[in-house]
């Protein structure tokens, strides 16, 4: 099996389908939230975008400390997104195309203040990474709905979608 061609393809499979839902993200509706423990639309967008370069950072060190380590570019409008977007996912599958299989086996963890929060193999890592962009993604959708915005399909047509 050749673990790294599959992980290359669901990452672009994934980019594809999110490029259909930014073009739908609306102005003027980035700090829209749909309950007081949500995410905002922005940040929640921004998370999404920014996971497509986590198979670069996985892959180039030992653990990602989220007090210390983690500050994505803060984006303002679509056109930010839609760039973000295209830069991580170009940083995530280069790094795909540079590695070799036996470069997914060590561990990978996420920690706070150096305590680890999660551990997985830099393989599993990466496919939590993938699994992050289809739930936010599928939260997006839900904002989406509320907002009266279209829904793109992801893994097939949406109720949107022209028949």
């Amino acid at each position: 099996m050749d673990t790294l061609k599959n992980l290359k393809n669901e990452l672009s499979e994934e980019y594809h389908t999110t490029k259909k839902f930014l073009n739908n993200f609306p102005a003027n509706k980035n700090d829209y939230a749909p309950h007081k423990k949500s995410m905002q639309l922005m940040n929640l967008a921004n998370h999404i975008v920014d996971i497509f370069g986590w198979p670069q950072l996985i892959l180039n060190t030992d653990y990602l400390d989220l007090s210390a380590d983690y500050k994505p570019e803060k984006m303002n409008d679509k056109k930010d997104l839609q760039a973000y977007l295209n830069k991580q996912y170009n940083a995530g599958l280069k790094a795909l195309e540079q590695a070799k299989e036996e470069d997914l086996n060590p561990n990978w963890s996420i920690q706070m203040n150096g305590e680890k929060l999660m551990e997985w193999t830099k393989y599993g890592a990466i496919r939590h990474g993938l699994n992050q962009i289809t739930h936010h993604r599928a939260q997006l959708g839900v904002y989406y709905r509320l907002l009266d915005i279209p829904v793109p399909g992801s893994y097939g047509p949406s109720a949107d979608d022209s028949k």
